[in-house]
């Protein structure tokens, strides 16, 4: 079940996130490091920005946010899913992004951008099979906010109703 962020499920976001950043992934990092994890509904959750959290049983299991940096650009942030439900015989990623995805355009999005480190390469084939093409760094947005860890960049392109032409 994905439920939209409230503040009520910040631990168990934090938690989990951690858990993969530094566990899974050997990232050194801290909470003090990510403050926006502390203040997603004032940091996400604003203009046409928005967290999700996915759950099994009450425990928290995915994560994804969208941060709105305008012009119809969105960045996709803190997307993480525990090892135990990866895959697509769980869907769990598939339906944060398809969740994150709907929203965008309903929203009047024109792209989605993203950076990753080199260290999750599962997470890239995925992007790709869902039709993020991967960028230069050169080429996002000055609004766009590189992570320290960030070194791959994609892009996926928005179809929305303002875009069609009569």
């Amino acid at each position: 079940m994905i439920r939209v962020f409230e503040k009520r499920y910040e631990r168990g976001v934090i938690d989990l996130i951690l858990s993969i950043q530094r566990a899974e992934f050997g990232i050194p990092v801290t909470i003090e490091g990510q403050p926006d994890l502390r203040t997603i509904s004032s940091f996400y959750q604003v203009n046409n920005g928005n967290f999700w959290v996915a759950f099994f049983e009450g425990e928290v299991i995915g994560t994804i946010a969208l941060l709105d940096i305008g012009n119809g650009r969105g960045a996709l942030r803190k997307m993480f899913v525990d090892a135990r439900w990866r895959g697509k015989e769980h869907g769990v990623g598939q339906a944060l992004l398809d969740t994150l995805v709907a929203w965008a355009g309903e929203r009047s999005f024109t792209e989605i951008l993203l950076g990753t480190t080199e260290k999750f390469i599962a997470a890239h084939r995925f992007y790709e099979k869902n039709g993020f093409i991967e960028i230069p760094k050169a080429s996002l947005p000055v609004e766009f906010p590189v992570m320290a860890v960030d070194v791959k960049f994609y892009r996926l392109g928005l179809v929305t109703q303002t875009n069609h032409s009569s």
